[in-house]
């Protein structure tokens, strides 16, 4: 099964706020699945977010 990841494990992933994390979820920017009144980010969710935000593509 795939990891799954709270806003806030996100959010101290990448060193920004939990506040940022929902802002990326809003905008479609970050894919998440919502259960309950909470967001879950799937692992492989997390990797195409990066690789779509690099500031260098390979």
């Amino acid at each position: 099964m795939e990891k799954i990841y709270s806003c806030e494990q996100v959010a101290e992933r990448y060193g920004v706020a939990v506040s940022t994390v929902w802002e990326w979820i809003r905008n479609k920017k970050l894919p998440a699945v919502k259960v309950g009144k909470l967001y879950r980010v799937k692992e492989s969710d997390l990797v195409s977010f990066e690789q779509n935000n690099k500031t260098v593509k390979d």
